[in-house]
């Protein structure tokens, strides 16, 4: 249980509402920002602004999936006000406050740096990440099947990255059928896609491997679907990009050349809010209660 523990709860989408349930749940007492238009009351949770929260008694902060802007803002779909944090804010709280994110940036990790604030990126964890792929990899063939006219089974498609989300992507459309090549660099990675009765190649020779593709999925975060390869592709090939933004593709080119190609990170929080919402809630919480086991042991 996470009682008399203070976290502040700052923005977000539908997944945070089930960050919220599952902290509730734990006995957590919340102060919600960012939450003014939100309609559902949560038992131990306060709505209020970034100035009425009590910085000095929170034990955490929980920002959403993609953390702040680079000006510190943190994008709300539950309020019309700008919601802004600063180093400020985050000296302000005890020492042994944590910040959670989903993902960070710069301007984010040098806030926290300043405030001398332990920052956890939620979303370079493995266990996170393969949680995840499953709702991206439900969403990349929903997306395929919306945006082509034929069937997965029998088409020819290429898997850039054999990451934690390639290789559940890669798996996943060879179960349905289709022709399914992986590009990766690592020869462990090679070996492992042979392993798997999938196609290997080297992604240096990637623009050689695109000549009769149908569908080609990127997990890569760097841009290697460049003009060069794309020049390649049939005219009808569907390109999707999986890639933390921008992306790894040339999407400039690609809309020259009449190539349809979708940029789509965080497809979870997109087809199915409340079960990625689950797996961010279901660690964090065990994080959050090794953080409060830590503190009790240092003070005991």
């Amino acid at each position: 249980m996470l009682t008399n523990q203070h976290i502040a709860v700052i923005g977000g989408d539908a997944r945070q509402l089930e960050i919220i349930r599952k902290l509730t749940e734990m006995n957590a007492d919340l102060s919600l920002i960012g939450f003014d238009q939100l309609d559902h009351g949560f038992t131990g949770a306060t709505k209020c602004s970034v100035n009425e929260v009590d910085l000095t008694k929170l034990d955490a902060i929980v920002l959403p999936v993609a953390g702040t802007n680079m000006e510190g803002e943190v994008d709300s779909i539950f309020s019309n006000e700008k919601v802004i944090l600063t180093a400020e804010h985050l000296s302000k709280t005890p020492s042994h406050c944590t910040v959670y994110s989903g993902i960070s940036n710069s301007h984010l990790q040098e806030m926290a740096k300043k405030a001398s604030r332990k920052l956890v990126k939620l979303f370079e964890r493995d266990d996170i990440a393969i949680y995840n792929s499953i709702p991206t990899v439900e969403g990349t063939i929903m997306m395929v099947i919306q945006h082509t006219d034929i069937t997965i089974h029998q088409s020819n498609i290429a898997v850039l990255g054999l990451g934690r989300v390639g290789m559940s992507v890669a798996r996943s459309f060879d179960a349905l059928g289709a022709n399914v090549s992986v590009g990766a660099r690592k020869p462990e990675h090679i070996a492992r896609i042979t392993e798997m009765g999938l196609k290997p190649f080297h992604l240096s020779s990637l623009a050689t491997e695109v000549a009769n593709l149908d569908v080609c999925i990127n997990t890569v975060p760097a841009q290697i679907v460049t003009s060069e390869v794309i020049s390649k592709m049939p005219s009808h090939t569907l390109i999707i990009d999986l890639a933390s933004k921008p992306g790894g593709t040339d999407f400039r080119f690609a809309e020259k050349r009449g190539i349809k190609a979708l940029l789509a990170p965080g497809l979870p929080g997109i087809v199915a809010p409340k079960t990625a919402g689950k797996i961010i809630a279901g660690v964090l919480t065990q994080l959050l209660i090794e953080q409060l086991k830590e503190g009790e042991e240092k003070n005991p």
